[in-house]
């Protein structure tokens, strides 16, 4: 394990080196901890196209807007470590806060502009921000040090953060592949998220309305029917215990609304985000619809 970005460039060196290759592939996976099966999924993403893979572990303050979230997020390392290592990561990235903002917290951030205050962003401002500035840093620390190919992998769960780490490695040229990878759920269709320990199994339940709704738009999309998007808001809105804060559906490029009502059906591409409320934990999921 790595503990600071200088540790972390020498044993990839290493590590690369001792692929014996003149051009091996690098694998970053970032993440916060408290790791479940969607995170090992990045990482056998990430092994089974890479020679190196490397996982960061750093719960960054920067994307908290709310200090008591912060310190409920569950710090879980040794089990964390353990999934890593079985999902294959090579070598893992776990900073302090000192370390990775030495001198305090950054003056200078990445801004997601106007694409980072809509949806989640509207309900936590300055969200995407940390987000983009911590991921930013990551890339850098975990640049390979050796001519590589570079590749970095993120959950399809937070579709909008997906969209902005593109957009932000496209527009300030980061030499870096972005390779999203598929939503894991449980067998209950609940999109895997460290949130979900906070629920109560009444909860659990009452969530389950939010894949329920997307499931009702990506159905209908497939048939070429209406999505009827009003009637999917209702289904949510009528559930016990589930506060909605957004359901909609939108071009995956670029987040605007797409038309969705009793009688839109889709003529291009599209993505239904949603969020809400469930137990006072706020959960997220999307789901692609067909053409």
């Amino acid at each position: 394990m790595a503990a600071t970005p200088a540790e972390l460039s020498k044993a990839l060196a290493e590590l690369l080196e001792a692929a014996g290759k003149d051009r091996p592939g690098l694998g970053l996976v970032p993440t916060m901890g408290a790791l479940h099966q969607g995170h090992a999924a990045l990482a056998q993403a990430a092994r089974a196209e890479n020679d190196v893979v490397v996982a960061s572990i750093f719960v960054n303050p920067l994307q908290f807007d709310d200090p008591e979230d912060l310190a409920r997020y569950p710090r879980t390392l040794e089990a964390d470590l353990d999934l890593l290592g079985a999902a294959g990561v090579d070598l893992v990235f776990a900073p302090t806060e000192e370390t990775l903002y030495p001198g305090g917290l950054p003056l200078v951030r990445v801004s997601s502009g106007s694409l980072g205050t809509r949806f989640e962003g509207a309900s936590r401002p300055g969200h995407f921000d940390g987000v983009l500035t911590v991921v930013a840093k990551l890339l850098h620390c975990a640049q390979p040090p050796v001519p590589a190919a570079y590749r970095a992998y993120f959950g399809q769960k937070d579709a909008q953060q997906v969209a902005l780490i593109r957009r932000m490695a496209a527009d300030l040229n980061f030499p870096v592949q972005i390779r999203p990878v598929p939503i894991v759920r449980a067998a209950d269709g609940l999109a895997e998220s460290s949130r979900n320990v906070f629920l109560s199994p009444e909860d659990r339940r009452n969530a389950l309305v939010l894949s329920t709704a997307l499931r009702q738009l990506r159905d209908r999309a497939a048939a070429g029917r209406p999505l009827d998007l009003p009637a999917a808001l209702e289904l949510i809105r009528e559930q016990d215990g589930v506060e909605l804060d957004y359901l909609q559906v939108v071009d995956p490029l670029t987040l605007d609304p797409v038309p969705a009502g009793p009688e839109d059906t889709l003529t291009g591409p599209a993505l239904a985000l949603a969020a809400a409320r469930v137990g006072g934990i706020r959960l997220i999921d999307n789901m692609e619809l067909p053409v």
